[in-house]
């Protein structure tokens, strides 16, 4: 080959580096096994993700969100996975379903759940008790306690009002945490770990699980207890604003898709167009999914199409990534990753500062509202007036 040849390649793939994997030995780290022997493919989005993390959206003290959709506490990561990162300050926030907080009191009351197989007789399964997620096994009597706790607690009367989930996990939390250590163990509950570190977790559909539902049958008891969810939209779209306008990154990690990641994603609509608050939307884009994008389902939409909803920063999409994988094995494989590469950051405890980042974003719409009434009034008279329409 000569020179000139070998100069024109190289300046073709100037922008690519060589893939040129290092033999798996049998100490690699799974730090070190993303990097060096994860180059295409998914493998490669796997990689991608993990210097996303490490590189662009923990430094500099960024706000990270994180999405929980998928049956994910019930085997184990909560405790495996969830809860290290929690307490390493790579987690601010959270939205997840009701399903996995449910779940996840199960460990923090030290229930016992059991791997099986996905092969089981379901009829006989029920027969005898027993209640299978899949290949995660356990007794029926789990469901039954975890029901009498939830119930027990929101009696209290700090429970007897409207408030918005994250109140409501962080009291729950409260008393998890308390039952944990009465029991004598520790860190075993999302929720308690939470309450712990002062990170507000939400659920967008907070009737849509066991928790819900026990809430709505002490409805029927008289219980005050009621879900504020314009406090939740308003809460989760005022902690991104506080992310932007002091200056820090916004970050979303998605792990499934569902709809916590819309109500993660939606904080930046409402800020912009809902509010009218001038905003470019979330800065770093990480998702891990095993949703396809051509069904149209907002699962396996991509952050392209979400930066024509505002939802994510155009300048910044490049820096987006998508893992075609299931999240069971992407979370400890990024989890290593993170614990390995990156330096424990202090926390945030967004949660204690809750109503005084609401009131900052209330204050910024109460003053962009008249402004915003007025050219949409404008907008409005200019378009009934180019359909030939008169104002009544």
């Amino acid at each position: 080959m000569s020179k000139q040849t070998g100069k024109r390649i190289s300046k073709k793939f100037a922008a690519y580096p060589r893939l040129n994997p290092f033999g798996v030995g049998r100490n690699i780290s799974a730090a070190d096994l993303i990097d060096q022997s994860m180059l295409a493919y998914n493998g490669g989005r796997l990689r991608e993700a993990a210097q996303l993390l490490a590189k662009k959206m923990l430094p500099n003290d960024g706000f990270i969100g994180m999405s929980l959709t998928g049956a994910l506490t019930p085997a184990g990561l909560g405790k495996s996975c969830l809860i290290p990162l929690m307490k390493a300050g790579f987690v601010d926030w959270i939205v997840s379903t009701g399903a996995n907080l449910y779940h996840d009191l199960h460990f923090g009351l030290d229930m016992k759940l059991h791997s099986g197989s996905p092969f089981l007789d379901d009829v006989v399964l029920h027969q005898d008790g027993v209640i299978r997620i899949y290949d995660v096994l356990f007794d029926y009597n789990v469901l039954l306690d975890t029901d009498a706790f939830v119930r027990e607690v929101i009696q209290g009367p700090e429970f007897q009002k409207p408030m918005g989930t994250d109140e409501f996990h962080y009291l729950l939390g409260k008393y998890v945490h308390a039952r944990q250590r009465k029991l004598g163990i520790k860190d075993s509950s999302v929720l308690a770990t939470a309450y712990e570190c002062g990170i507000p977790i939400f659920t967008s559909s907070p009737g849509d699980s066991s928790i819900g539902m026990n809430v709505a049958a002490m409805a029927m008891r008289d219980s005050k207890l009621l879900f504020d969810v314009n406090r939740d939209v308003n809460q989760t779209a005022a902690i991104v604003y506080h992310a932007k306008s002091t200056g820090h990154t916004s970050s979303v990690f998605i792990l499934g898709g569902g709809s916590p990641k819309n109500f993660m994603l939606q904080t930046e609509p409402q800020i912009q167009e809902v509010m009218g608050i001038q905003e470019k939307g979330h800065d770093y884009f990480l998702q891990c999914t095993d949703a396809r994008p051509d069904t149209g389902g907002l699962s396996g939409a991509t952050p392209a199409e979400a930066v024509s909803w505002g939802k994510v920063d155009p300048d910044k999409l490049p820096d987006s990534v998508v893992c075609y994988t299931d999240s069971t094995i992407a979370l400890p494989l990024l989890t290593a990753y993170m614990m390995a590469r990156v330096k424990p950051r202090k926390l945030k405890c967004l949660y204690d500062s809750r109503d005084a980042i609401l009131d900052t974003v209330r204050s910024k719409y109460l003053k962009t509202g008249t402004v915003s009434k007025v050219l949409t009034s404008r907008k409005i008279a200019k378009r009934a007036s180019s359909v030939g329409l008169k104002k009544s």
